[in-house]
């Protein structure tokens, strides 16, 4: 039987195709899921576009995280299209140019609190918008860049993911009870559009592929999003508030 069969997914964050979230609902598909995704303002229509490129065209629904009515609205709306969710993949992350690239000391309150409100408050809102659609042994599944180090270039991004695995933490706590997982995947770099967008992103990638004991490519999603896949099926039934790393191994080694 295929590891998603029967599931029904909700997937933020597909804006191309080279995207991490796109190989995680054309995977699912595949594996036998339901999926549906989010996306809102100007990137709606690309959204729409590349939804088209999956196995099966996917709907989407309109959903900006930093909006309290887009959130509130976000159960009646995909309920429009599925009854229920057995997962939530949050693949969300921004912040303004000005906090990143060795910009750290001269960041701004102002921005940097838009990266920590889109890039990790939003992973509590997007779980508490979906909860009504949740069922016992839902899961929920984010994207992270392990956020135990100073990488060059990251800064307040950094800082921002930090935050967002705590709040994975205390979430996995909360939503426990109700028989809930969450859980995040820690990817090693991927030449997404987001990732170029991060300035000076090559000095966060170089030497990585050297530095992997398995190897790394930096242009290949499909082992991200196989974990991802993983993490939201049943094959992972008591685990919760885990970081499972896929890096090649990088983050074991010392330099």
């Amino acid at each position: 039987m295929p590891l998603l069969e029967g599931k029904t997914l909700l997937v933020t964050g597909v804006l191309t195709d080279s995207s991490i979230a796109f190989h995680v609902a054309r995977l699912a598909q595949q594996e036998g899921a339901t999926v549906v995704l989010t996306s809102f303002g100007r990137q709606l229509r690309l959204t729409q576009a590349i939804a088209r490129r999956l196995p099966q065209a996917a709907p989407v629904v309109e959903l900006d995280v930093t909006s309290a009515d887009d959130l509130a609205a976000l159960a009646d709306r995909v309920r429009e299209h599925a009854d229920h969710l057995d997962g939530v993949v949050h693949s969300i992350g921004f912040a303004p140019q000005s906090v990143m690239g060795g910009n750290f000391l001269a960041g701004q309150w102002e921005d940097v609190a838009t990266a920590v409100h889109v890039s990790a408050y939003s992973l509590k809102a997007l779980a508490v918008a979906s909860q009504p659609l949740l069922t016992r042994g839902s899961s929920l599944v984010g994207l992270t860049f392990d956020a135990r180090y100073a990488w060059p270039v990251y800064d307040w991004m950094g800082v921002a993911k930090a935050a967002f695995e705590s709040t994975a933490r205390y979430l996995a706590r909360d939503l426990g009870p109700q028989g809930i997982r969450v859980n995040l995947v820690s990817a090693g770099p991927i030449r997404t559009t987001a990732a170029k967008s991060i300035p000076g992103f090559e000095a966060m990638e170089g030497g990585w592929p050297e530095r992997a004991p398995l190897g790394w490519d930096v242009t290949d999603p499909e082992p991200t999003a196989r974990a991802v896949a993983a993490l939201l099926s049943d094959w992972f039934p008591a685990t919760t508030g885990e970081i499972v790393h896929v890096d090649g191994g990088v983050h074991a080694m010392g330099l």
